[in-house]
This record gives C-alpha cells, structure tokens and sequence, in this order.
C-alpha cells in the first residue's frame, strides 16, 4: 500500500465517521469513493460510516475489480457513472441524510433545479441540483439516471433515496454533500413561506467568481 493510499483511506475513515456522528447518515448507509490514476478506493459494502477501518477500504482497478480490502459498496456503479462524465471530479459522497432524502421524496418540483438559490453558498459549493426518476436501490438504470445528469450537475437526489455529490477531490465532496444536507433544511422549513432568494444577477455573480476558482472555495466560503 503506497503512502498516498494510506493518507485516503485515513480521510475516508475520518470523514465517514464525522458525518455518522453528526446524523448525516445512519446504520450501515451511506457511501464514499475516490477515484485515484490507476484504480479507486471506495467504502465496502454493508459497513457503518461510523466505524470505518481504513485497511477494509476496497481498492480497486479502474474498471471496478477488487484488489485488497472488503468488497465494495454496490452502489460503485453510481460512482463510477458519476466520475465517468465528470472527468476533472475526484470524489464522490453518497448519503441518506434526512433533509435531503425528504426532499428526494417531494412531488412537482424541477428535475433540473429542485432546490431555489436560498444562500450563496448552495451556489458556491454544488450550483444547480437534479433530481432522477425513483429506481429501487442497486437498480443498473440508477447508473443511467446519472450519466443523464452528471455532466451538468455535480448535486444529485435520487427519488425517494437520497443525495449523491461529486467534487474536485474528498473534502470538497464531504462540504458539499453537508451543504446540500442544511440547504434541503432550509427549504422544507421555509415550506408555506415566502423566502427571498437570489437574483439571477446574484447568481450569476456567484458562478463567475467562484465557478472557475474550485481551489479557492473552501477558503472562501469559512
């Protein structure tokens, strides 16, 4: 195992346990991957986010076989459809955090655009949100929904599921996926209200100075 590996699997096992921890995911749901130049390291399957050993992570080639650790999740298949149209993305968080999944489970809102521009940050950290048709878990077409979306959206809810985010590299993956989780909050307390979001002009200001700067976001955004 190369060192870079073993500084990845420590972060895995340090991020799932802090979402675990703070309720944004439960029992033994949930997964994250990094997709590494020569294979991923992806979180095993049936396992507590909570209590990660970084030494069961799953290694794995690029083209999804096992090589050391447990057996990996299987959801990969979303992750990899994720990453397969987001080429510059390294990360990807998948979650059952309750406000987010309650609004995967909401009728008539945009596939396109489910969440308002409610905070800048929303805007900063994961833009635009998708929202794909209901397929059961571990359903193959779940795969396809991605790919449909993924090149224009790094947020994505999956019906009556949950939220899956894509980023740059694991800890931007873990703040957006937190993001998304207090955004839904928002949203569904706000529910009945008449909230004053942002223009398209503040918006679009937002895209402008954070949408090319990825490295500065994290500095930015604190």
């Amino acid at each position: 195992m190369n060192t870079n590996d073993s500084k990845l699997r420590e972060q895995i096992a340090y991020f799932g346990r802090s979402m675990f921890e703070r309720g944004l995911t439960a029992g033994s749901s949930g997964n994250i991957s990094v997709r590494l130049d020569d294979g991923w390291l992806m979180t095993p399957t049936n396992c507590c986010l909570g209590n990660l050993d970084p030494a069961d992570i799953s290694r794995l080639t690029r083209s999804g076989v096992l090589v050391s650790g447990k057996a990996p999740s299987k959801e990969f298949f979303l992750h990899e459809a994720f990453l397969d149209r987001r080429p510059t993305d390294r990360a990807v968080v998948h979650l059952h955090s309750t406000y987010a999944t309650a609004v995967s489970c909401l009728p008539d809102v945009d596939p396109r655009n489910v969440l308002p521009p409610l905070t800048p940050y929303s805007i900063m950290r994961f833009g635009k949100v998708a929202l794909t048709p209901y397929h059961r878990p571990g359903d193959k077409r779940l795969g396809d929904e991605i790919s449909i979306v993924a090149a224009e959206h790094r947020a994505v809810l999956l019906a009556n599921h949950g939220p899956i985010v894509a980023a740059k590299d694991l800890e931007s993956a873990v703040y957006a996926a937190e993001e998304l989780e207090e955004t839904a909050k928002l949203f569904l307390l706000l529910q009945g209200q008449r909230p004053r979001l942002l223009t398209p002009e503040q918006v679009a200001e937002l895209e402008r100075v954070f949408g090319e700067k990825e490295d500065d976001r994290a500095k930015t955004c604190c």
